[in-house]
């Protein structure tokens, strides 16, 4: 991955998250419609530039994202934060991308405080639990059949970890 590099995402990145986006989107991990035309801001409200981190090749190209956001409104909840969110364009699969997204949200989270770092996946995305399996996340709690996916139902897996100072 040396090509790559991990940084906070810009507004400027909106396009070009937008567009990794949807060319990622699969129900593998996904319970929404595929997006259709005419395409909404990737950034709003709710979605800003500070919950992103990205992975950039040396060219500048947009390869990759995680979203860290915390998981609730609530003072009692502060010292966690969550996961919504990571993809990886085709063109920077099997380089590690993914896991170094991981890393650098896990550090993040750290560095915001935070004690925990939780997240939700789909049952049947075996690539993803392996990768939050291998580092250090397990299986909180599941949601049998939460999701009708193609005409299957699906479970929503609840993983956390801890995080080390």
């Amino acid at each position: 991955m040396s090509e790559s590099h991990i940084r906070p995402a810009r507004p400027e990145d909106d396009d070009a998250l937008g567009r990794l986006d949807r060319d990622a989107w699969s129900p593998l991990h996904s319970v929404q419609s595929r997006p259709q035309p005419p395409y909404d801001p990737f950034f709003d409200s709710n979605h800003r530039p500070e919950h992103y981190l990205v992975a950039e090749e040396a060219d500048g190209t947009v390869v990759g994202y995680i979203r860290l956001v915390a998981p609730t409104p609530l003072a009692s909840n502060r010292h966690v934060r969550q996961i919504q969110g990571l993809a990886v364009a085709e063109s920077g699969r099997g380089r590690g991308l993914g896991r170094a997204l991981l890393r650098s949200a896990l550090q993040e989270a750290r560095r915001q405080g935070a004690v925990r770092v939780t997240l939700r996946v789909l049952g049947h995305n075996k690539p993803a639990r392996s990768l939050y399996e291998s580092e250090g996340f397990a299986v909180e709690g599941v949601l049998p059949g939460e999701f009708l996916l193609e005409g299957r139902y699906v479970d929503d897996v609840l993983m956390g970890r801890g995080v080390s100072g």
